[in-house]
């Protein structure tokens, strides 16, 4: 029990972690979002990291569940989490860094498959860890709509 739990930890502050560097790394350029014509139903700047918080919370326990269990199919879930998790570290830097939004958005939506593809690895594993990933899958949807909502106002 207790190595799962350490094996659980490790994954939710490995997923922080990346969320975090990201996010220091790109912090500079993300003053910059504020200054950008919004579309409707665009979320006050603090909602953000509550939101990945807790994302990168989720998306931890589902991959720390999904690494403890004996299940044959957990190599190709985990590759698929660390992917996704990758996918997710870059999107930042072209969409705020770089400015590239057009390009951030199709990213964004080849991360968003990616993460529907690990979600459904992980339900093959675990129904619980898969759960976990649904507001992850839905954040990605509405982001989506705000990268390319500032990409077309913006333009």
């Amino acid at each position: 029990m207790r190595n799962k739990k350490v094996a659980v930890l490790f994954f939710v502050l490995l997923s922080l972690g990346v969320g975090a560097l990201s996010g220091f790394l790109n912090m500079e350029a993300m003053s910059q979002y504020q200054v950008l014509e919004q579309p409707p139903l665009s979320p006050p700047a603090m909602v953000f990291p509550i939101a990945w918080t807790i994302l990168y919370i989720l998306m931890g326990i589902g991959a720390g569940i999904v690494y403890c269990s004996n299940d044959d199919n957990k190599k190709e879930a985990l590759v698929l989490f660390f992917v996704q998790l990758a996918f997710n570290f870059c999107w930042s830097f072209f969409y705020f860094t770089f400015e590239w939004r057009l390009f951030a958005f199709v990213w964004l939506i080849v991360l968003l498959l990616l993460v529907l593809a690990m979600t459904r690895s992980f339900r093959k594993i675990s129904p619980l860890a898969a759960t976990l990933q649904i507001p992850y899958i839905l954040w990605l949807c509405f982001a989506a709509y705000l990268n390319f909502g500032t990409w077309w106002l913006n333009r």
